[in-house]
């Protein structure tokens, strides 16, 4: 019997049933002989009243035309919608067959919609016999609305017995199936009487419960519905149907227990329904859910290839490996276009838990470039291989179990992910392991497309980080000095620490200038911000303070000319946004100046905290030098300090970052950091180390950090040779002579030409254009210093003279024999100096 025709047979008993209608017994000629209690309910005439007169004083036939009468008042049945009024023509629809809809006249005078039909007593003669009075049939009548209503509840378990997607079956209580309707026939495959009586476990070998805290057969869970009563909801079943053997399903399943009017059990019922379709939806939107948490986690693009490797495997593949331009990698540059020939591919993402498939998506050449010891191996795929062609046409490529998807962004491929399916079925009961485990359906091949492109904006963000931190790095090159040169004035150790360590650099600076006459200037800046856009600035500040310091400038005078340089109007200085406007307002500055021979230091500063000063004893002091306002606000002077620093003092400049902190103020860092310099180091490098541990302790902070430690040296008396002379013109000849004689003293013979030379020339034009006394100084140092100083202030400068002058030439020879030349300004009038290499024989 199939699952249609036990639903037409099942006694689904309705308003009409003699048990509980209206019933009229009546005789041969029409005349009422019996009247029910429940007729009395419908009608509300008592038997008394209605035995003996006609039926037609109780119900009419339905008028052919006319308004119908209103809906009755009578309680419908509990639960069901009462009527809104008549039903509009041409009428209440079709009586049911071998019913009849009729007129009815209730007591109380109103009137209502009655179906009817007659039934003939057994035994009882046509018409009722000739005299009448005798029963001859019986009328069962009941409120059309009611019958309607019951008659949409037998269609509703119509629809379900044959309609329905959800699978239904009635198991008895030793658990043998009875019935089920068609949706289960289907997932059987097989007509019910084929599999009628046979045990669920028995249909679904193999299958089992997935939801957690209950027993994993079918038997268990029906046997617990049984005993307790209690229904089970909602579980998820997962197995293989008969209908589809090989594929697992996944079914939601409900289980309650069937009792008869009795309360004695006689089974339960099982409701299914294949879910499989929106499990595979909602673990699709679950991987897309994960790819976007755990790719890009870092902006890395070797780092985010392996994410997006090890995020696809198990769940959407066996084996998975990406592949990304070498340009990407290794530059963050994009990848040429031209095809498969072009692209120059490493393998820097891969991950498999099947060696089977892994080894099957391997379309390499034999022998191609690199190995795989090597960190990153070249790639190599030979012509129509997927890959191949997915280069090629820049599309997506399926080829029985292998998915090749390019990493697109814009009109670049940055590389190729490919997704390999096991080459053997898989029921192992992962995730999206329904269906053939050797194929992509076309919603996969949609979701590897779409993990593809969110991988591709993470790998492009690392790609662009990547080429961003290169020119980072390169800027911090070119802006901070990696090698500071020995200074015959200083020792000299550093630390520099950008608080922005995504792109390595910041707004502070430092640098060690060699100034004429074997001093040094040392400087520290500070702008406000991080990253490139203060970098930049800095490095304008930085470049403009050395071009000031070369011209021999007095502290005060170079934060003057810098000031200016930053104020001034009309000239750019950045990015036309408010974000970035307080770039070089916010710019602080030290610049101070040391000479080994007078050991004197000369500071100032802009908006920037003084130095500290550590003496040989170990003393800590901060000069009081005036504060000056930051560069570019104007309008205020900058003002110097000069201090003599003892052989062996230590100056350390430093910016705010070091000694300033949110859980301390800027003295306590002060004080710390004085703390740590006043302690004996074996070297500065240690005293470095020393200071930014104490004060820095996790490396990381809220401001850039840099650090100049300078220890202070001496020139050695028997380096330095000063003379004062008058200004005559004997005083030239007096020059050259003291000048050769020092030279022979110092056994440098073979300048004594050149430097006659050079005297000869800075002290005439001393004498001509300045104003005595005269000072000639010698310095032997690195290279051979010569100075002649006079009071006056016009500097003299190279000039081409025609053939006829009588002079003009003598600056110009000095030019050509010396390596540098120089003037500086003093209180006192102007230095000219020179500085010459030393022979080969006394660099050696």
């Amino acid at each position: 019997m199939s699952a249609t025709r036990a639903a037409d047979a099942a006694d689904f008993r309705g308003p009409l049933d003699i048990s509980r209608a209206a019933t009229v017994v009546l005789d041969g000629r029409d005349t009422v002989v019996g009247w029910s209690p429940a007729a009395t309910a419908l009608l509300g005439y008592s038997p008394r009243e209605a035995v003996g007169r006609p039926l037609s004083a109780f119900l009419a036939p339905l008028p052919a035309d006319g308004p119908l009468p209103a809906a009755s008042n009578h309680p419908a049945t509990p639960g069901a919608p009462a009527a809104s009024g008549p039903p509009a023509r041409p009428g209440p629809g079709p009586p049911p067959t071998g019913h009849e809809i009729r007129l009815a006249r209730h007591r109380d005078g109103h009137e209502l919609l009655v179906v009817t039909t007659l039934c003939p007593l057994a035994g009882a003669r046509d018409g009722g016999g000739a005299g009448g009075g005798a029963p001859g049939r019986v009328l069962v009548a009941a409120e059309l609305g009611e019958l309607r209503q019951w008659e949409s509840r037998l269609a509703l378990l119509q629809g379900l017995a044959t309609q329905s997607p959800v699978g239904l079956a009635i198991y008895d209580t030793d658990l043998r199936l009875t019935w089920s309707n068609t949706a289960y026939e289907r997932e059987i495959g097989k007509p019910l009487a084929e599999y009628l009586g046979m045990r669920a476990d028995e249909l679904y070998s193999g299958g089992r419960f997935v939801t957690p805290g209950y027993p994993s057969t079918l038997d268990a869970v029906m046997h617990h519905v049984i005993d307790t009563g209690e229904p089970i909801l909602d579980l998820h079943f997962q197995g293989t149907p008969p209908s589809d053997p090989g594929t697992e399903h996944l079914w939601s399943c409900s289980y309650y227990r069937l009792e008869d009017s009795h309360g004695h059990v006689f089974g339960v019922c099982e409701d299914a329904f294949d879910i499989s379709d929106r499990q595979r939806a909602q673990q699709r939107l679950a991987l897309l859910v994960e790819v976007g948490r755990r790719i890009g986690t870092v902006l890395d693009v070797v780092t985010t290839a392996e994410e997006i490797a090890e995020v696809t495997v198990p769940e959407f593949a066996a084996a998975v490996r990406v592949d990304i331009a070498r340009v990407t990698v290794m530059s963050g540059e994009l990848p040429a276009t031209g095809g498969p020939a072009a692209m120059d591919l490493l393998r820097v993402g891969e991950h498999s838990v099947d060696p089977a498939a892994a080894d099957a998506a391997e379309p390499l050449y034999p022998g191609a470039p690199g190995s795989q010891a090597d960190r990153y191996p070249p790639v190599a795929y030979p012509p129509g291989s997927p890959q191949d062609r997915s280069l090629a046409s820049g599309g997506l490529v399926l080829d029985d179990n292998v998915l090749v998807v390019p990493l697109r962004v814009g009109g670049s491929v940055l590389g190729l992910v490919t997704f390999v399916r096991s080459p053997r079925p898989r029921v192992s009961g992962r995730p999206l392991a329904h269906g053939p485990a050797t194929t992509f359906d076309n919603g996969e091949v949609a979701l590897a497309d779409e993990l593809a492109a969110r991988a591709a904006v993470c790998i492009d963000n690392a790609r662009r980080f990547t080429r961003e931190r290169s020119a980072s790095l390169a800027l911090q090159r070119q802006l901070l000095p990696h090698h500071v040169p020995p200074q015959s004035a200083v020792d000299i150790a550093y630390r520099y620490l950008p608080s922005d360590d995504v792109t390595g650099v910041g707004g502070d600076w430092f640098d060690v200038i060699p100034l004429s006459g074997t001093r040094v200037g040392l400087v520290v800046g500070d702008v406000v911000g991080h990253g490139l856009q203060a970098a930049a600035t800095m490095g304008r500040l930085r470049t403009s303070v050395r071009a000031f310091a070369q011209l021999d400038m007095a502290p005060d005078e170079l934060l003057t000319r810098l000031d200016d340089l930053v104020g001034q109007p009309g000239v750019p200085q950045g990015p036309p946004s408010d974000a970035y406007d307080e770039l070089t307002t916010g710019a602080t500055c030290l610049y101070t100046v040391y000479d080994p021979v007078s050991r004197r230091c000369v500071m100032a500063r802009a908006g920037h905290l003084p130095p500290a000063v550590v003496h040989p004893d170990g003393r800590v002091t901060f000069p009081d030098l005036p504060a000056g306002p930051p560069l570019g606000l104007g309008g205020l002077p900058f003002e110097s300090l000069e201090i003599e620093l003892p052989v062996g003092s230590l100056l350390a400049l430093f910016t705010d970052g070091l000694v300033e902190a949110r859980d301390h103020d800027i003295d306590q860092g002060l004080d710390a950091l004085g703390r740590v310099l006043g302690t004996p180091a074996a070297s500065l490098d240690e005293l470095c180390d020393r200071a930014v541990s104490a004060l820095v302790p996790d490396a990381t902070t809220a401001d850039d950090t840099a650090l100049l430690l300078a220890r202070t040296r001496q020139l050695d008396e028997g380096q330095v040779a000063e003379w004062e002379l008058p200004a005559e013109a004997v005083t030239v000849g007096r020059a050259r002579e003291l000048a050769t004689g020092r030279l022979t003293a110092w056994g440098l013979e073979e300048l004594s030409f050149a430097t006659e030379l050079v005297v000869s020339e800075l002290v005439t034009n001393a004498v001509r254009y300045g104003g005595g006394p005269l000072r000639l100084r010698l310095i032997r140092d690195r290279t051979l210093l010569c100075e002649v100083a006079d009071t006056g202030h016009t500097s003299p400068h190279l000039r081409h003279s025609a053939e006829d002058d009588e002079g003009g030439r003598g600056l110009f020879i000095v030019a050509q024999l010396v390596q540098r030349w120089g003037t500086r300004y003093t209180p006192a009038g102007k230095t000219i100096w020179t500085e010459q290499a030393f022979p080969p024989a006394e660099f050696d």
